[in-house]
């Protein structure tokens, strides 16, 4: 384990790869939420000028790969996944021409570009969806259109299809007076199910595709992709209609769940197959991550499995649903170490032999993760932004960072409903409070402060002035959604030049991944698999072995027992010996004081 060994393994990860990984595989992603990322013009609103400006600041961080949330033309019910056209970008964000010079400017720099990519429904507004709405139209069958069920009239309650419910809330089938018939959204009545079952379909969206990969993007982030394939039967209908078997699911107020029905069903495989055969065959430099809510772990193993020719990687849900009461994300329950270390460690294992993982624990659809499961109090924050940035990065698979993660922003904590913007969020709320009267208002906000999506979705914070530097000072319009107070601490401006801070401690690790091939490639191996607060595993490549270990609680804790007993059989702790750590030294007396953690060469 001399230096001279370690810098030949260290030149083989920048230069090849981690052998025999690809080129995503050494790489950290950054998350862009356009709208809340930089407003350049002044008008409340995230853009793409802005992200330009900002180039330089991702590219100092170190990030590799820019993953953008959609900018396409978008009613922006959803915030823009509900889109209406794929081939232009919404006034909003700016224009093509826009797009294509951050498409250069990000190239210049080293950074690559991934799209997001919503395939598993469309904007209602499309115009394919307005089309479909003639019975006669060749994209008729483009969507999940279903007539009432018999012997109920159309458009009256008890008429639809079957009892499935929106995610989003209510009923998931929407009549349709035009067509008279009922319509499928898994999600926002804005927002129809593709029916992928139609050749045409995945041939548009497969020329679509191509278009923007053409143009010069550098891979997908694929939306809910694992929704794609509905469970049909021989005569294409789906589970529950005109009156056959729903599946046994837990019933939400009348609705039951399309969740079985509609996720992981039986063409998926071949549909990412064919997706990758019609679009990324014979182009290199590619990424593809899809989001997967409700795919079994195994499945990410066989998906991932470059021998399948489907995804490099995708988005699991269990890890940010341990802490969910029944999965619900509305009733949130304390968090705990274990839970988190059980399901991240099966995670590892099912892709420790083939496949890839992704690692993420914030994104636009995640409260703040420093909010969620660590201490964002003023006495606790930059250590506890620090031990879970280190807890997630030391995992073997890419890296995912969310804009504002790098600074250890935390949630709004907002206090008032109309502070919302989240479509989810608002009609939870008036689901839960106006009309079922299951919680009081009182308690919605709690919950809502804890879990709401718009906790991610509050401007990034550059500077301690007006607006936090988002959008200008003196801009006649607020931005979309307000500014974190906490900004006139929490901020770029403060943290970019400070060796102690957030930013930089994230700076080191993403360089860690770069050119150390034990984080980047080295196997995992869970250590002390049952301590109450300490999570801690190994990375081991080539005969380099690493130790790490992170408290996650806000007490001071001993080392457990097998990491300790790894420390002691490398020696005498020696400084040159560690990595990194949260403090910046190694522990002492054999213990870890409150979200201290250690990488350390065993």
């Amino acid at each position: 384990m001399v230096d001279g060994q370690r810098m030949t393994i260290a030149d083989d990860v920048r230069t090849n790869g981690a052998t025999p990984n690809p080129w995503w595989a050494n790489a950290v992603v950054y998350q862009i939420y356009p709208r809340s990322f930089q407003d350049s013009n002044g008008d409340g609103f995230g853009d793409i000028q802005g992200i330009i400006s900002r180039l330089d600041y991702l590219a100092g961080l170190g990030v590799d790969v820019l993953w953008l949330s959609p900018v396409y033309v978008s009613p922006q019910v959803d915030n823009g996944y509900d889109i209406a056209d794929y081939q232009n970008i919404d006034p909003r964000f700016g224009t093509m021409d826009d797009m294509d010079e951050l498409l250069r400017e990000a190239h210049k720099r080293g950074l690559k570009i991934v799209m997001d990519l919503v395939v598993n429904h469309t904007s209602d507004e499309h115009a394919w969806f307005r089309a479909s709405r003639d019975k006669n139209d060749e994209h008729a069958d483009w969507y999940w259109w279903r007539p009432a069920r018999k012997g109920h009239e159309p458009g009256t309650p008890g008429a639809e299809p079957n009892k499935w419910g929106s995610y989003f809330g209510g009923s998931a089938w929407t009549y349709d007076q035009k067509r008279g018939e009922y319509y499928l959204h898994q999600y926002s009545a804005k927002q129809p199910d593709l029916n992928w079952e139609n050749p045409k379909v995945r041939k548009a969206i497969y020329k679509m595709m191509n278009w923007w990969m053409d143009r010069g993007i550098d891979g997908f982030r694929m939306d809910v992709i694992a929704e794609i394939s509905k469970r049909v039967d021989s005569n294409g209908k789906l589970p529950g209609e005109q009156g056959g078997h729903i599946p046994d699911l837990p019933a939400n107020h009348g609705y039951s769940t399309p969740f079985l029905a509609c996720t992981d069903g039986p063409r998926l495989d071949e549909f990412l197959r064919e997706m990758r055969h019609a679009v990324f065959d014979g182009r290199e430099g590619y990424m593809t991550v899809g989001e997967a809510p409700g795919i079994r772990l195994k499945r990410d193993g066989y998906i991932t499995d470059p021998v399948h020719g489907e995804l490099d990687m995708m988005f699991l849900f269990n890890h940010v649903l341990f802490d969910c009461k029944n999965y619900d994300t509305w009733t949130p329950v304390p968090f705990k170490v274990d839970g988190l270390r059980k399901i991240m460690a099966k995670e590892q294992k099912v892709v420790s032999k083939a496949g890839w993982a992704s690692l993420y624990f914030s994104n636009h659809d995640q409260p703040r993760a420093l909010s969620r499961w660590g201490d964002d109090s003023e006495a606790m924050r930059v250590k506890s932004a620090k031990a879970l940035g280190l807890l997630l990065h030391m995992h073997r698979g890419t890296p995912y960072i969310y804009e504002g993660e790098e600074l250890g922003m935390t949630n709004a904590h907002f206090t008032q409903l109309e502070q919302y913007r989240d479509i989810q969020s608002l009609n939870i709320y008036k689901e839960r409070v106006d009309e079922q009267h299951r919680v009081s208002p009182e308690e919605m906000m709690d919950v809502l402060a804890k879990r709401s999506r718009d906790n991610a979705r509050t401007p990034m914070q550059w500077d301690g002035g007006k607006y936090a530097g988002f959008t200008a000072a003196d801009a006649s319009v607020e931005p979309w959604i307000a500014v974190n107070p906490n900004h006139d601490v929490i901020n770029a401006e403060a943290e970019v030049g400070d060796p102690d801070s957030v930013y930089s401690f994230y700076k080191r690790l993403i360089e860690l991944r770069h050119t150390n091939a034990v984080v980047a490639a080295g196997d995992w191996k869970l250590v002390d698999a049952h301590d109450e607060h300490v999570y801690a595993f190994t990375r081991s490549l080539g005969g380099e072995k690493l130790l790490v270990a992170v408290n996650c609680s806000g007490q001071t804790v001993p080392i457990p027992r097998q990491a300790a007993k790894l420390l002691a059989s490398s020696g005498k702790l020696d400084e040159g010996r560690l990595l990194i750590s949260v403090t910046g030294s190694l522990p002492v007396n054999g213990q870890l004081g409150p979200w201290e953690g250690f990488v350390y060469y065993v």
